[in-house]
């Protein structure tokens, strides 16, 4: 009986240590991959800019934004050094590396609604979506 109550106990702290890791890294927010992070694009001039943050992935993973008008992905990083500081959007033939800690415009011509444009890491293991309705 006293080891069932020692291995409940440790698996029971294993948990909560790996739930306190989980909100530490993510700033207390858990997403979801398909969730996306509201107020991320936005119309500036006739053009919509859509904001992404570049650090250990992209963040939104998936946006949805307005087809037919000219935008500008907007990637910041801040002490980015993993390879989500090297982008690569096939569509566009878009190829580069990004600054440790900055914002790099990438200009994208109107879309029709239905395409997904889609970025990724040098590595291809990180990579976001823009979904043009």
């Amino acid at each position: 009986m006293q080891t069932k109550t020692i291995i409940t106990s440790i698996l029971a702290i294993a948990i909560f240590a790996g739930v306190a890791v989980l909100l530490s890294t993510s700033g207390g927010n858990v997403k979801n991959d398909n969730q996306q992070v509201a107020g991320n694009v936005s119309l500036v001039g006739g053009k919509q800019i859509i904001t992404i943050n570049a650090k250990g992935g992209y963040m939104p993973r998936i946006t949805t934004a307005k087809a037919g008008i000219p935008t500008v992905i907007n990637v910041k990083t801040q002490g980015t050094f993993d390879c989500s500081s090297s982008i690569t959007i096939p569509s566009l033939g878009y190829q580069n590396n990004l600054p440790p800690s900055g914002e790099t415009a990438i200009d994208v011509p109107a879309q029709t609604a239905g395409t997904i444009l889609r970025g990724l890491c040098s590595m291809g293991m990180y990579n976001f979506s823009i979904n043009f309705n």
